[in-house]
């Protein structure tokens, strides 16, 4: 009788290990992002480097709903952050050129702060500019 010899290789734990690293998401971190300034009167979008946070964050959906009861999903959002300010250029006189946008300094998973950060799913691209737009009359 031949015994066989044990391949890790077929162990149930080092097969799911292998298929769970494989398709591992990006944790929360700082990462650099070009997105468009732009303001309400002022012809063009400007683009500039800024640092944001993104990645995954573990989440949990309870397999049993209790009615009225809060569960809240982790974001990616700014632990820490600065506002920087930029001057638009070709902006008609009367119309004030300063926009301000946000520069995180470090990240975490958390609740989804509503007035920093956009809780959406599907949300516009950081870079979007609505002067691209067509308008028709």
């Amino acid at each position: 009788m031949q015994r066989h010899k044990n391949n890790y290789k077929t162990h149930p734990f080092f097969i799911l290990f292998t298929c769970c690293t494989a398709f591992q998401l990006p944790p929360c971190q700082l990462i650099n992002q070009t997105v468009s300034l732009e303001k309400e009167g002022c012809p063009s979008c400007h683009p500039v480097e800024t640092t944001i946070c993104s990645g995954h964050c573990i989440t949990k959906d309870p397999v049993i709903k209790i009615p009225f009861s809060n569960v809240y999903q982790h974001v990616c959002t700014y632990r820490d952050l600065y506002y920087k300010t930029f001057e638009l250029p070709d902006c008609p006189p009367g119309v004030d050129p300063i926009v301000t946008y946000p520069v995180a300094l470090n990240c975490h998973c958390g609740r989804c702060a509503m007035d920093t950060s956009d809780c959406t799913f599907e949300s516009l691209q950081p870079d979007f500019c609505m002067n691209d737009i067509p308008f028709y009359y």
